[in-house]
């Protein structure tokens, strides 16, 4: 400093600052303090008056903060039972009798009571309810209900008490485990605990989802297509088979060829289902279920099952085939059933009869072989004509679809609908059902109403019939006219000129 040219002045002046902003920060607080002005609020005299941060918490701070932590802050301050300031010391006066009316309308409920009291129709235990009832109105707990929760547990210990002194509690059964209903999915490590408990309020509120409903919508949606689909391409096309003359039993055996026709190349899809069930010894038994739509040429026989059951504990989990007919070998069974699937053969059983799934059996004068042919029946102008429709319900189908499938989980979310893959379908079900569809439209009656057609003219015309009427009139001698009637009103004693 000396050789920069600074004074002994300047050099204490500069010595004096850099001590008095040292002394400064080594007591921050009690100058924030003194320099606080008087107007100041009580939050800012408190940070103020606060321990400067360091970037360690106090051991004090910690202890306050934990007890915050632990116990939840009342909603409202405590405070002390107010008692009350006037207080009224004298007995309280005899109740006065009431107007006529009252008591009339006591006495009626009085009697009213006794009369339940003394029905004969009420068993002994209804009668003892009854007064227990009655008697527990009296009690001093129920004319005033406390208000501290002192009183509330002096209440509850007083109710059971009584119940135990009536012997409520003598015939409960002790144990461990006992009358405790456990739900084994509450300690699932596979399931989260808030989906546990979601589900649970779902099911208790009996709530549905809402891609369930969308789910719901949908599946009506495509059964009412397909229906309708199903049931206008099977009359009009049995009315096109039966145009094309012959027989009644012609025409049966026709769509019985081209049934035959459209199993060769348009097969309906196999249908795997498979289930578990547990046996009366506790052991889980898998099965499998392959149904097929029975081919004409198959209509006449009973469909059988081959039923074929092990245990888990010998086969595993899958260890039951279900075939549709007996007439499938061994081989063709084992093909069908899945790799870790035993397939058993054991004596066939009768399918119950459905009427809705049952197959058409032909009469005796159709049981002849038939010859499937050569191509399944379509009608290209049909399918052209309603294509309009059919494209607008199957995109329809697929904005509902759409929308399910951004609302459902994707194990759950469905393929979109296609219309060739519809037609073939409906061509696929309805074959097998031509020939039975054919014979009821030939054994219906007949219309009997005539159907006359449109005639030229209005609307009175219709209501007046078109055959010449002859209208015979009175002899003159007869006629009784206006100027008789007035002549015979004024002078009745006058005879007619």
């Amino acid at each position: 400093m000396q050789d920069a040219g600074f004074s002994e002045d300047l050099k204490k002046e500069l010595e004096e600052k850099i001590a008095r902003s040292s002394f400064r920060a080594q007591n921050q607080q009690a100058f924030s303090i003194a320099e606080t002005p008087s107007y100041a609020g009580a939050g800012t005299r408190a940070q103020a008056a606060a321990r400067p941060w360091t970037g360690d918490e106090a051991i004090e701070d910690s202890a306050l903060r934990m007890l915050d932590d632990a116990h939840k802050p009342l909603r409202l301050p405590g405070r002390a039972p107010k008692v009350p300031s006037n207080v009224n010391l004298k007995p309280a006066p005899k109740p006065v009798p009431g107007t006529a009316g009252q008591r009339i309308a006591h006495a009626r409920d009085k009697m009213s009571k006794y009369t339940l009291s003394q029905n004969l129709d009420m068993t002994e235990a209804e009668r003892e309810q009854m007064r227990k009832e009655l008697k527990e109105r009296f009690t001093p707990s129920a004319r005033a209900m406390p208000v501290s929760l002192q009183g509330l547990t002096s209440l509850a210990n007083e109710r059971i008490e009584d119940a135990i002194s009536r012997g409520q509690f003598r015939n409960i059964q002790k144990g461990k485990g006992v009358n405790i209903e456990r739900d084994y999915n509450a300690s699932s490590p596979f399931l989260d605990t808030t989906e546990y408990f979601m589900n649970k309020i779902i099911q208790k509120q009996e709530i549905v989802p809402p891609w369930i409903e969308k789910q719901q919508e949908l599946v009506k949606a495509a059964q009412t297509f397909r229906s309708r689909l199903r049931n206008e391409w099977r009359r009009h096309a049995a009315r096109l088979i039966a145009s094309q003359g012959g027989t009644v039993s012609e025409q049966v055996l026709r769509a019985k060829a081209y049934a035959l026709a459209e199993a060769n190349i348009n097969p309906p899809p196999v249908k795997r289902e498979s289930m578990s069930q547990i046996d009366s010894q506790g052991n889980l038994i898998g099965s499998v279920i392959i149904e097929q739509s029975p081919s004409p040429s198959e209509s006449g026989r009973e469909s059988d099952l081959t039923t074929l059951e092990k245990t888990s504990e010998e086969i595993g989990p899958s260890s039951i085939t279900i075939t549709e007919s007996a007439s499938h070998s061994m081989s063709e069974a084992k093909a069908e059933a899945p790799s870790d699937t035993t397939v058993i053969g054991v004596s066939p059983v009768t399918a119950p009869e459905s009427k809705a799934t049952e197959p058409y059996r032909y009469s005796s004068d159709s049981s002849g072989s038939v010859l499937p042919s050569s191509a399944p029946f379509r009608d290209p102008a049909w399918e052209s004509l309603e294509a309009a429709y059919h494209n607008l319900a199957i995109q329809n189908l697929n904005s509902l679809t759409r929308s399910y499938n951004l609302m459902a989980p994707k194990v759950a979310q469905k393929p979109y609908f296609s219309l060739e893959r519809e037609l073939n379908r409906c061509y696929a079900d309805v074959a097998p059902e031509l020939p039975r569809e054919i014979e009821e439209r030939a054994k219906a009656p007949k219309i009997k109403i005539a159907i006359e057609p449109h005639k030229p003219g209005g609307v009175m015309e219709r209501f007046s019939r078109t055959e010449k009427v002859r209208v015979h009139d009175e002899r003159k001698e007869k006629f009784f006219g206006w100027k008789d009637f007035w002549r015979d009103l004024w002078n009745p004693g006058e005879a007619k000129a």
